[in-house]
């Protein structure tokens, strides 16, 4: 990767950063490959958080940024550590910490796109809820860049899997969503085993005084950058309807919801567990295809869960806020508070899941008179007030009945077996005859392997793969829901 230029005159080092005026990609001291692959992904203009932090950032110095989830910061911290990378040293150069293993295979897989211009380069995904040793095994085989969980990560440091004796770039992605979930021991004494030298990058939604201790502890001279009404814009894109209901109608007006509005996708956020499972089980009893994620799961129903959500699949997905930290479901067209948040900042953390990059989003609240101190200061927060509804003005949207476009199948097979996401489309538009507008999203895991069809087509698809063979192999094919 190229080497790091001069910090440019209008973005000196400062203790608040607002935006570059120029946010094409190309002002950046960024290679041509990297230029090149940007622009092939889409990638045509900087976001503000971008704009704000990747000059810093490039530039060696450490950076703290203020930003949301789905503001652009992967990207942000992505393209500075792969700048600083010597791909000829097969070493770890850079550590990604994440409060969650859906985050982290997030940032992993966004990584891996960003660096395609550069041959060879291998990123790992360290975390809890996977076998540790295939990760040793990994990590022997010499690894750039590794993503993780805190947890697991120190875990392989004190099992001496992991060396970070080559480290140059450490990032803390959601550095406030890690302590609230009790990391703040193992954050430090992963970082204390990283080189002083280094450069630190830091990303929060919020800074509590926990994160400001962080950073006091083990960043150098940082340089704060922050998009100036950030929360505003994002909230301007989502239109934001209340309904006053008693307790004993919270779940009973969620199906009511869906069937006057009919998203296409919705995330419904409890406040407990209990909640979402007797939620789940009123959605089902009326016939939407929805799924329940929460701390009881275990990891691998976990992982069948978000991929069914985000293959379209499954129209709402019922989560606690804790379960769906670091979920980033790209073009989720609705939320709905099944309960109003007691933390102000969780509310909007919760609604900005929706209406990403200019979309529309849809944000449904359901707040008793109890709830109402609570709303007031949502309303103060963002500057504006909700828009009210009643429950008894709503009428069920004309149409059949609100059923997800798609169905996922499950494949006995993965990475361990040498399966591609091309091997299972090669087999199902080839011998099986589908055709590739018939197949959705694709995910290979390491045992299993998930492909979403059209939902008409599912269990025509479940036969033919099973009649038929894949890598020259017969497989084992199956529908998930049939397994649920």
């Amino acid at each position: 990767m190229s080497q790091v230029g001069p910090v440019p005159k209008r973005l000196r080092p400062g203790r608040d950063n607002r935006a570059m005026t120029d946010t094409a990609f190309d002002r950046l001291p960024l290679s041509p490959a990297l230029l090149a692959n940007l622009g092939q992904l889409g990638y045509a203009r900087m976001t503000p958080i971008q704009a704000a932090s990747l000059p810093l950032a490039l530039a060696g110095r450490d950076v703290i940024g203020e930003a949301q989830t789905g503001s652009g910061k992967t990207a942000a911290f992505a393209l500075a550590l792969l700048h600083r990378l010597n791909v000829e040293v097969k070493r770890v150069q850079a550590l990604v910490l994440c409060p969650t293993r859906e985050l982290a295979d997030q940032v992993t897989q966004e990584i891996r796109r960003l660096a395609r211009a550069a041959d060879n380069i291998k990123v790992l995904s360290l975390c809890g809820g996977s076998p540790f040793k295939p990760q040793a095994e990994s990590l022997s085989f010499g690894a750039h860049i590794a993503v993780g969980t805190p947890g697991r990560l120190l875990d392989h440091l004190e099992r001496g899997t992991l060396d970070l004796s080559a480290l140059n770039t450490l990032v803390l992605d959601e550095a406030d969503r890690m302590l609230d979930m009790g990391f703040v021991d193992d954050i430090k004494a992963i970082a204390k085993r990283t080189p002083a030298q280094r450069q630190t990058l830091l990303f929060s939604a919020t800074f509590p005084d926990g994160v400001q201790e962080l950073a006091q502890k083990f960043m150098r001279d940082p340089q704060t950058v922050k998009v100036a009404g950030a929360t505003s814009a994002a909230a301007s894109t989502i239109r934001q309807i209340a309904f006053e209901v008693s307790d004993a109608q919270r779940l009973d007006a969620v199906p009511r919801l869906l069937r006057a509005f009919r998203p296409e996708s919705t995330i419904a956020f409890c406040n407990t567990k209990q909640q979402c499972r007797d939620l789940e089980a009123v959605l089902a009893a009326q016939g939407f295809i929805a799924l329940a994620l929460h701390g009881d799961l275990e990891q691998r129903d976990r992982d069948q869960v978000l991929i069914q959500f985000a293959n379209r699949s499954a129209s709402v997905l019922v989560a606690t806020d804790v379960a769906a930290r670091g979920l980033d479901i790209a073009n989720l067209a609705c939320v709905i508070n099944v309960d109003i948040s007691a933390d102000v900042e969780q509310h909007v953390h919760r609604i900005g899941r929706t209406g990403r990059a200019g979309a529309d989003g849809l944000a449904l609240s359901l707040a008793s008179l109890d709830e109402m101190g609570r709303v007031g200061r949502i309303e103060q927060l963002q500057g504006e007030e909700f828009s009210w509804q009643s429950l008894d003005s709503l009428q069920d949207a004309p149409g059949a009945p609100l059923l997800p476009a798609m169905d996922t199948l499950q494949i006995l097979g993965g990475r361990k077996e040498k399966i591609r996401p091309g091997d299972i489309l090669g087999a199902l538009t080839g011998e099986a005859g589908f055709t590739a507008a018939q197949i959705g999203k694709i995910n290979v895991t390491d045992f299993h392997s998930y492909v979403a069809v059209e939902r008409g087509i599912a269990r025509e698809a479940v036969q033919r793969l099973s009649a038929g063979k894949l890598k020259g192999r017969k497989v084992k094919v199956r529908r998930l829901a049939d397994l649920e």
